[in-house]
């Protein structure tokens, strides 16, 4: 029998879910629920040490094919050491939790980086609950494992959660002050942003967890673009100018339903609206 990925039981996808929660929470300079979550079910606890194996693949620098096997093999070991009676219920109460402070729907709408590699460990771990297993699905998870463990550079790797989890564990006092620092950094580095660019930037942090909402943030502020451009190409008495407005015009599209938003997706937006500013400038 096939093991269907759940997002509400994954312990990987739980943890980056809650933390981006708490990043929208920032910048929307709001006590954060999700941080008092995060200390509660993840910082020794069960459900703590499960996360661990999660991020152990996902935070791993590249390895050869007989050292990813053997570090599947010891997370699998150390999986079965794990209490799974108290992480049962740990989930339950997180969930109860989560649905009591964020709309549960717009909260998993969320999209997560690591969402492949998740899945195919919860489904490795949860091959040791079934008694009927689809061995295919096993070892076809497993491969995905070991392409994630041997194919990514040193240079993806991201710092490691534990950060995060000895964030947790500071006071009230101290965990103000980082947000006053984070935030201030956030400032800086893009301090040379328009309030229009700022703004942008802080819908797509604030709505993490709302695709919808962002999409039609979005397509409201690429609308606008698309008609400032229109307005500026039919104004410039430079025909080169106009020739390549016109090129960029044909680029600049709505974001359909269903649509993924990345990063790419803001840093395109956002490079529009210097493109008006300069162009404003030149005017």
């Amino acid at each position: 029998m096939a093991i269907k990925h759940s997002k509400y039981r994954n312990t990987g996808v739980l943890f980056e879910l809650l933390v981006r929660q708490t990043t929208s929470d920032l910048i929307k300079n709001q006590d954060s629920k999700a941080v008092k979550i995060l200390k509660k079910y993840f910082t020794n606890t069960e459900l703590g040490k499960e996360y661990t194996l999660y991020n152990t693949v996902c935070s791993s620098p590249k390895l050869s094919e007989s050292k990813a096997e053997i570090m599947i093999s010891t997370l699998v070991e150390q999986y079965k050491k794990i209490d799974h009676g108290k992480v049962d219920k740990l989930k339950y109460n997180l969930i109860k939790e989560i649905k009591a402070n964020y709309d549960l729907e717009q909260f998993f709408k969320a999209k997560v980086d690591n969402y492949k590699t998740y899945a195919s460990v919860y489904t490795i771990f949860e091959s040791h609950h079934s008694k009927s297993v689809d061995t295919k699905q096993v070892v076809m998870n497993k491969i995905n494992l070991l392409e994630q463990l041997t194919a990514k550079s040193l240079d993806d790797v991201k710092a490691p959660q534990s950060l995060v989890q000895e964030f947790m564990k500071e006071d009230k006092d101290i965990r103000l002050l980082a947000y006053k620092i984070l935030v201030e950094k956030f400032n800086n580095k893009y301090k040379d942003f328009s309030d229009r660019q700022k703004n942008i930037l802080k819908e797509y942090i604030s709505n993490v967890s709302d695709t919808k909402n962002l999409r039609d943030y979005l397509n409201g502020e690429i609308n606008k673009i698309k008609s400032e451009l229109t307005e500026l190409k039919d104004k410039s008495k430079d025909q080169v100018t106009r020739i390549k407005l016109e090129e960029v015009l044909k680029f600049i599209k709505p974001l359909k339903e269903g649509h993924t938003i990345k990063d790419e997706t803001i840093t395109g937006v956002l490079q529009y609206c210097d493109l008006i500013d300069e162009l404003k400038k030149q005017s």
